[in-house]
This record gives C-alpha cells, sequence and structure tokens, in this order.
C-alpha cells in the first residue's frame, strides 16, 4: 500500500474552534479519520500530523522523506512566509499537493501569494474539508501513474 503524510501546519489543531465561518466546524481529528478512511478506498495508507513551528513541519517532511510516497500539505499561515518550507519540500523529491480549508485567494491580499505553490505538484483551496479530499485523490492519481 502506497503511504502518504497529511501535514496540518499552524493553528489547525484549533479546527472547530477557530473562526468557524472561515475554517468549518469539523475538527481536525474528524478531519483526520475522514481522510484514513478515504485512504483505505484509495489503497494509501495515510498517516496524519500536525505541527504549529516552521522547524518541527520541516523535521516531519524530512523524517517522512523516506517512508512516504506522497505528501498533502495545508502549510497555514507558512504558505505566504516560509522559503525554508518551500526549500524542504523541494529537498525530498517526493510529490505534495498544497491544500487550504479557505480560499486564500479570497481572502486577505497577502494570503494570495504562496511561496510553497511552485515546488508543488498542485493546489486546492476553498473547499473546506473537501480540499483534502480531493487533494488525496489528486495525490493517489500521480503517485498510480508514476508506477
Amino acid at each position: 500500500m502506497l503511504k502518504v503524510l497529511v501535514l496540518h501546519g499552524p493553528n489547525l489543531n484549533l479546527l472547530g474552534e477557530r473562526e468557524p465561518d472561515v475554517y468549518g466546524s469539523q475538527t481536525l481529528a474528524e478531519i483526520n479519520q475522514d481522510l484514513i478512511e478515504l485512504g483505505d478506498e484509495l489503497s494509501l495508507e495515510v498517516t496524519c500530523c500536525q505541527a504549529n513551528g516552521e522547524g518541527e513541519l520541516i523535521d516531519i517532511i524530512h523524517e517522512f522523506r523516506n517512508s512516504a510516497e506522497g505528501i498533502i500539505l495545508n502549510p497555514g499561515a507558512y504558505t505566504h512566509t516560509s522559503i525554508a518550507l518551500r526549500d524542504a519540500i523541494a529537498a525530498v523529491g517526493i510529490p505534495v499537493v498544497e491544500v487550504h480549508l479557505s480560499n486564500i485567494y479570497a481572502r486577505e491580499a497577502f494570503r494570495s501569494q504562496s511561496i510553497v505553490a511552485p515546488v508543488c505538484a498542485g493546489s486546492i483551496s476553498g473547499f473546506g474539508y473537501y480540499s483534502y479530499a480531493w487533494g488525496l485523490h489528486a495525490i493517489a492519481q500521480i503517485l498510480n501513474d508514476e508506477l
């Protein structure tokens, strides 16, 4: 079974409480459970992690570089600021799909630029949980095309 890391960035541990009008009412635990179940349907072994710190996110990417075939990444606010996170994605050489619950292009102007997008296989935003689900479908297609 192909292994996929789902990596959630800063403040996503507060899903369900934090600005539900922007991020929805589903908790991170609920999203993770739904993704694990969807992964089973897609013949993917899904591991979910969350970190608030930039260095922690980079360490997790490095840790999974030899065991995961793909990554679904919601970098949170680091989307717009972290060259180090961008460099980590580029360094590991495995496909990454960037996802966001909210539409980053319909929010504040500073959120419309993704530093990580150019080193990702693709980006999906604005569809709540379905951004993750469609990201998982996308990574499954990418990985199956590589076989």
